[in-house]
């Protein structure tokens, strides 16, 4: 088996033109160093569980993407993040949400798949389980960027002078640069052939009232099979959820014998799209086939196979 490793780091609206080009040559930069990560894993015959836990982490640390460090303002100018992590080879997964105080949520995810008996934490219950499992809660100024504030604040202004509301303006419907559905996630295949997944994020934009969207759950945004693929998606959570996007792509391989890109390309731009939902996916199955399909204008994405040379972009024509 050779290994094989993707990244994503949320889809939507990315032109050339809406961004300068030292953001965007740094924005490829942590790419970069997320398959570099996950990759040094895999290259010394790693897990694909550290693999993808490993590349998270480089996302989560960035500013540049929508999960730790990089997380996305709630209505009330606080940071909720959520992350999911899943095992191809035992099924087994570990999720969080609604998290403010930990630096790496993808580790808590993963905790609580190994440590307890649980697949979901959530809020204070999730942090209660971190500080107790050696986890150190950091002040949530660490997560605070002025460029996610200017965000908050235009996305409300936005929403004040049209008199909408949250679930009618949001983050994803503003003529603003960088109008993306920010997550960040990883999938990998090491070298015995057993594959894993993980996703992070903070959400969306202006979000409220504990909102979770599609990351956190098994299925939805994060899924990982041995006999089938390991995907991990981003886009508008609310759709992603009632579309079992990730599931249903194993499904189709497991069930309608369809290959990875043809079950992938099918929910991404088929079913996905008739419910009205925007965003792509990345996935790898056993063989180590890797897919990246997105129905937006750009999705940060890498990705890297053994034998093959690491290739990062952003925009759809990269």
């Amino acid at each position: 088996m050779k290994f094989a490793l993707a990244i994503h780091g949320g889809a939507g609206t990315l032109r050339p033109e809406d961004f300068p080009k030292a953001q965007a040559d740094e924005a490829r930069a942590h790419l970069q160093a997320a398959l570099a990560a996950g990759g040094a894993v895999l290259v010394g015959d790693g897990s694909a569980m550290d693999a993808v836990e490993a590349a998270v982490h480089v996302l989560e640390d960035s500013p540049h993407f929508n999960a730790g460090h990089g997380a996305v303002f709630t209505h009330d100018a606080t940071i909720e993040m959520d992350a999911a992590i899943m095992d191809g080879k035992t099924r087994a997964a570990g999720a969080i949400a609604g998290v403010k105080h930990i630096r790496n949520p993808i580790s808590l995810a993963r905790a609580v798949m190994e440590k307890s008996a649980h697949v979901f934490l959530v809020g204070k219950g999730a942090e209660a389980f971190a500080l107790a499992n050696g986890f150190s809660a950091v002040d949530a100024t660490y997560f605070h960027t002025e460029r996610r504030m200017r965000e908050l604040r235009a996305v409300q202004a936005l929403e004040a002078a049209n008199g909408a509301s949250f679930g009618v303006l949001e983050a994803s419907d503003l003529k603003i640069p960088d109008k993306k559905f920010g997550t960040v996630g990883a999938v990998a295949c090491d070298r015995a052939g057993n594959l894993a997944a993980a996703t992070s994020t903070g959400g969306l934009t202006n979000k409220r009232w504990g909102r979770i969207g599609d990351a956190p759950i098994i299925g939805a945004g994060t899924y990982a099979d041995n006999g089938t693929c390991a995907v991990s998606a981003t886009g508008h959570g609310e759709y992603f959820i009632r579309a079992c996007v990730a599931s249903d792509i194993a499904a189709r391989m497991r069930y309608g014998q369809h290959t990875l890109l043809q079950a992938a390309s099918d929910v991404v731009n088929g079913s996905l799209v008739e419910f009205g939902g925007k965003g792509g996916i990345i996935a790898v199955d056993g063989h180590g086939n890797i897919t990246l399909p997105f129905n937006t204008n750009g999705m940060y994405r890498g990705h890297w196979r053994e034998g093959e040379s690491a290739h990062v972009a952003i925009y759809r024509d990269d």
